[in-house]
């Protein structure tokens, strides 16, 4: 069973949010090659919002910035009602980069393969929201053959049409049976619902397993870096894998199911996660639309 929101579910645009204000950080300390520090957290719903960001980046152009995406992202968000509070990252924290990249954060972590359940409700989200851009959440269980389908501000056949249509490109026309809207048809979005980073990380990160979030911090941090290895390296040998680090560590060893492991640097973790997200994901709001799935 696997559970799937599409990029318009209130936490994703919360996440976006924050991956968006990740992104202005990179591009104020100098591009995708700068290592700024940030760590962005964000409340919204109802009109109204909440966001708390620790960084070493100047905040004039952080402030600037933020009007611009917040309108872009939710536009039913009122400035007037939006709170912004910036912070200096903590001297403590922010020594421990001095010189050298550094496990930024304490972590636990578990990377998992795809399943192939996973990989077809992560393409039908894709598919809604590209339909609909609207809010939608999805459940597939390919035990009992059910395929649940919320999707807001749609028609319960266009729906139903769009979903036979993405099952048919995925081989899976006549698989499921597809339940569509249980409570009837319906608005999402934020004056529905209120919208928090990284509480969606189910839907992120599948089967995976890991000690913090994915979204609203720099590649320092090893709830974002690890995390994306250990999502490589499951992927790429089918295999789980898990690995545990410590602030201030230089290196992370990668423990593999079938009894090997391997070591790597933590600025090799992290250059591979800036491959990962900045060049393959355009990005950290881009990143933060599907997680790692």
């Amino acid at each position: 069973m696997f559970e799937k929101v599409n990029p318009f579910h209130p936490d994703k645009v919360a996440d976006r949010i924050a991956g968006a204000i990740t992104d202005l950080a990179y591009d104020i300390a100098g591009g995708p090659d700068s290592n700024p520090k940030i760590a962005t957290e964000v409340l919204i719903g109802h009109g109204c919002g909440q966001i708390i960001i620790e960084t070493s980046v100047p905040e004039a152009p952080l402030v600037a910035g933020l009007p611009g995406i917040m309108k872009r992202i939710c536009p039913d968000i009122k400035p007037e009602f939006t709170n912004v509070r910036i912070v200096k990252q903590d001297p403590h924290l922010a020594a421990n980069q001095d010189g050298h990249i550094r496990c930024g954060d304490n972590g636990i972590f578990r990377g998992m393969p795809i399943t192939p359940e996973q990989r077809l409700l992560s393409f039908l989200a894709a598919d809604m929201a590209l339909a609909f851009e609207s809010d939608g959440k999805y459940i597939v269980d390919d035990k009992s053959r059910n395929l649940i389908i919320c999707q807001s501000k749609g028609k319960n056949d266009e729906i139903l049409k769009v979903a036979r249509d993405s099952l048919k490109m995925l081989g899976k026309a006549d698989f499921y049976n597809i339940i569509i809207n249980p409570l009837g048809e319906w608005d999402g979005g934020t004056d529905v619902d209120s919208g928090a980073t990284n509480r969606k990380l189910g839907s992120d990160m599948g089967d995976a397993v890991t000690g913090g979030g994915l979204h609203g911090k720099d590649l320092s941090k090893a709830d974002v870096s690890v995390n994306v290895v250990c999502h490589l390296k499951a992927v790429e040998y089918n295999l789980k894998v898990e690995a545990c680090c410590a602030i201030g560590d230089e290196s992370i060893t990668f423990r593999y199911e079938d009894g090997t492991s391997e070591e790597m640097s933590y600025f090799q973790v992290v250059e591979l996660a800036h491959n990962y997200i900045l060049d393959q994901e355009l990005g950290f709001e881009k990143f933060a639309e599907y997680g790692l799935l």
